[in-house]
């Protein structure tokens, strides 16, 4: 059978992606780089606390919402983290978030705030006029694209 004939799944019958959950040393620290980034909310009961203040869930498993949607990506805590070395393969990025901005002068404003709060740019293709777009590292290495689409 084709995969053009394969009978369709109805939705509420197959899993639903809920997050994607990014490795880190830092949970609070990574958590933070997306949620200026991408002006995401923390779930209620991850917000950080009060300067001084412990931060349990901080230093386990947080949690980051678009306000008023489902997905979101969380954040896990773990005692070491490779860096990939992407695009040297030694140590594969095995995951990356594809992002999209409406055009080039968007993409110069998000470059200059990913690299403010902490981003690496990796790879800037913003001279391809087929695909413009820019490569970056999040603190902990993470790769993610931040395309003109």
């Amino acid at each position: 059978m084709s995969e053009s004939s394969t009978p369709t799944t109805a939705p509420a019958a197959v899993p639903r992606i809920r997050q994607v959950v990014l490795d880190t040393t830092d949970a609070r620290r990574l958590a933070e780089f997306y949620r200026q980034f991408f002006g995401l909310e923390y779930r209620r009961g991850d917000e950080a606390p009060a300067p001084g203040e412990p931060d349990p869930n901080g230093a386990d498993w947080l949690v980051l919402r678009q306000p008023g949607e489902d997905f979101g990506l969380a954040f896990q805590q773990v005692d070491a983290l490779p860096r990939s070395t992407w695009p040297d393969p030694e140590v594969p990025q095995q995951l990356h978030l594809d992002t999209t901005v409406p055009d080039a002068a968007a993409l110069d404003v998000q470059h200059e705030r990913a690299l403010a709060l902490g981003a690496t740019l990796l790879l800037d293709r913003t001279d391809d006029p087929d695909e413009p777009l820019c490569v970056y590292a999040d603190p902990d290495g993470h790769p993610f694209c931040v395309f003109v689409g």
